[in-house]
């Protein structure tokens, strides 16, 4: 089910949320937990947890402290207590003993949350807050151009008003540190608000931002991801990737968070791999590794001026590897392992949406030309050969459609090709040698 707020309407299903998480359906799914307790009988005298974890824009979770014990569930709007002054709201994302595991999760402890939930947002928290966060994009063009005009090294990224319109977080990305005193000066006189800059990563940018990865699907730390973990390039290398920075970057500029989610599958597949085997030593010549599949477990040996590679599986590899530390040599690789071949089924185009066949113009084309030729052989005039000999009424008879066709010129054009065309005679009716036509 889609947000209310997202880009085609409300009720739509893959186009995703524009707002970034803070839609007022809690339709896009933006970093939702599923309460896995739920369905299980709590005892009778059993003391609700009296901790709540609030979600807001982008990835930031904080926990409250339900002191007035309001029965509170996931999704719904609430009006939370601000750091600064103030208020904030946000969406409910987990009650209940779910809170207490992830507060261990994240390391927080009971007598360190503090802040407060007030109520549940009523309808004038909630107009306030969209009208608060109707002004977050007007509001970053505008910081934009005042920092271009003080010539700040910075990129501004995101703006997140306070659920009370008094207050704005500015998220920024910078290559060191930024003066930027004089920006929130000339920022807090235009906008009338409280100002906060902050700093992130280029990972938290793309978080706040979202976007569709190479994979065709939104960014993974823009919809589950919380946390980010170091990628390196080793990553790429165990996996047998091209070191090509444009295929593992990301939209954040730094390498892929994905690569690290099957490399641990690759590291153990890894430990039955045979190290440092770059070459075996055989009587036909030393036989050069060209590839390796760690998962079938095969390795693929090339004879010197040979094309023709040989698959060996890791256990006659380790043998051979063996037996050349012991200075045997033996006369070949051994028996060549036969892999099986499917054969390749050509798929042909398959009408699964209902749209019309892709060569449709192609055949139309087909058709059209086809037309063409038989509508130019019923034009073509009759062969002379086959009618020389014969009587104009001789070949009626045998033609009847022939009779009604004009007769032919002598200069083999037709009189339908010249209708248009008046003949005019000469003035002294002078025929092609220059003689009057004599009466007759």
């Amino acid at each position: 089910m889609g947000c209310g707020s997202c880009s085609t309407g409300g009720g739509c299903s893959p186009a995703g949320c524009k707002s970034n998480g803070s839609c007022l359906t809690n339709g896009c799914s933006k970093l939702d937990v599923y309460d896995w307790l739920s369905h299980m009988d709590m005892p009778t005298n059993y003391k609700p947890f009296g901790i709540v974890e609030v979600k807001f824009k982008g990835s930031r979770k904080e926990f409250y402290l339900n002191a007035d014990n309001i029965y509170l569930e996931a999704g719904e709007l609430v009006v939370v207590e601000a750091a600064t002054g103030g208020y904030d709201v946000g969406h409910v994302s987990i009650t209940g003993e779910l809170v207490r595991m992830q507060m261990v999760k994240r390391r927080v402890k009971e007598e360190d949350v503090v802040k407060k939930i007030y109520r549940k947002a009523t309808i004038a928290d909630v107009d306030k807050w969209k009208a608060a966060k109707d002004l977050e994009w007007e509001t970053m063009h505008k910081s934009r151009t005042l920092a271009l005009q003080l010539n700040l090294s910075m990129k501004l990224s995101d703006v997140d008003y306070q659920g009370d319109k008094t207050k704005a977080t500015f998220y920024y990305t910078a290559e060191g540190r930024v003066d930027f005193r004089e920006l929130i000066k000339k920022m807090a006189e235009t906008f009338r608000i409280r100002i906060e800059m902050r700093q992130i990563g280029m990972r938290q940018e793309a978080s706040r931002l979202g976007g569709i990865g190479s994979c065709g699907r939104e960014l993974c730390c823009s919809t589950w991801l919380t946390d980010f973990k170091t990628v390196s390039t080793s990553a790429a290398r165990y996996q047998n990737l091209s070191l090509n920075t444009l295929k593992l970057a990301g939209q954040c500029g730094k390498l892929k968070c994905c690569l690290n989610y099957e490399l641990d599958t690759y590291m153990d597949a890894l430990k039955y791999i045979p190290d440092n085997v770059n070459y075996l030593k055989t009587e036909k010549g030393d036989a050069r590794l060209q590839k390796t599949d760690i998962f079938k477990k095969l390795m693929w040996f090339s004879y010197p001026r040979e094309e023709s590679w040989v698959p060996l599986p890791i256990s006659r590899v380790k043998e051979i590897q063996q037996m050349n530390r012991e200075g045997i040599i033996p006369a070949d690789l051994g028996e060549v392992i036969e892999l099986e071949t499917k054969p390749v089924k050509i798929l042909d185009y398959e009408n699964v949406v209902g749209q019309d066949s892709l060569t449709r113009l192609d055949e139309r084309r087909n058709n059209n030309k086809k037309k063409n030729k038989n509508r130019n052989k019923g034009n073509k005039p009759n062969n002379p050969a086959e009618n020389a000999g014969q009587r104009p009424d001789a070949v009626a008879a045998s033609n009847p459609a022939a009779a009604n066709e004009p007769a032919a010129r002598p200069d083999g054009g037709n009189r339908n090709n010249n209708r248009h065309k008046k003949f005019r005679p000469n003035k002294n009716n002078q025929n092609r040698n220059g003689q009057q036509d004599k009466p007759q």
